[in-house]
């Protein structure tokens, strides 16, 4: 793999070790997979920024533990103090090439819908699809094209299960993104039924009075 990123053992598990190792500059982390023990590790932030901006959040690389043996993993989980935007820890995944894995595969919206041009709104449902399959084949994103919707018109998981390389995981009802009318067409469109409302309460009002 081209991407290495250096990892060195973490012995001393303690709250004040953890703190000292983050102020000189580096994150706790845990290297664990389903064919080797739990392993508490540390990786410099910058090292790992980089590699995250080279192969992404679902992207493989060798995690290298004291330049004994390298890693094939990708990030299974990324804690980040909300304060300071500082990784706080991360979850190392040792994958195993041959077998299948779930992964959370972020959606792209491409083009532009006719329907906002005509002041209706995209929604924007969901923002990540799972899919299942190997992991050197997990894909970085998932390109959703919106340049047909016009009002009223919604692109679900169905839609766009054909054109995707490997399975997904979502259930086909799912929706991905629809154009929703603009909001006075909405509220004209509850008027009616609200006047109805307001009838049947004028009604039993006149009933409780008689």
């Amino acid at each position: 793999m081209a991407s290495v990123l250096q990892a060195n053992p973490r012995e001393d598990l303690r709250g004040s070790a953890t703190r000292r190792i983050r102020k000189e500059g580096y994150v706790p982390a845990v290297l664990y997979g389903n064919k080797i023990e739990s392993q508490p590790v540390a990786v410099t932030g910058i090292d790992f920024l980089k590699t995250v901006r080279e192969v992404g959040k679902n992207g493989l690389f060798s995690l290298d533990v004291a330049g004994k043996k390298k890693h094939q993993v990708m990030i299974h989980d990324i804690q980040i103090d909300p304060l300071k935007n500082e990784y706080t820890h991360i979850d190392f995944f040792e994958v195993d090439m041959t077998s299948e894995i779930d992964a959370n595969v972020p959606v792209r919206l491409n083009g532009e819908a006719p329907g906002e041009k005509e002041g209706g709104m995209v929604s924007h449902l969901m923002y990540e699809i799972t899919v299942r399959c190997l992991p050197g084949e997990i894909p970085e994103e998932i390109s959703v094209d919106v340049s047909n919707l016009n009002i009223g018109d919604s692109i679900q998981v169905a839609d766009i299960r054909s054109s995707v390389s490997v399975d997904i995981s979502n259930e086909d009802e799912e929706t991905i993104v629809t154009v929703q009318a603009p909001a006075a067409e909405v509220e004209n469109e509850q008027a009616p039924d609200e006047q109805a409302e307001e009838a049947e309460e004028a009604e039993e009002g006149k009933s409780e009075e008689e």
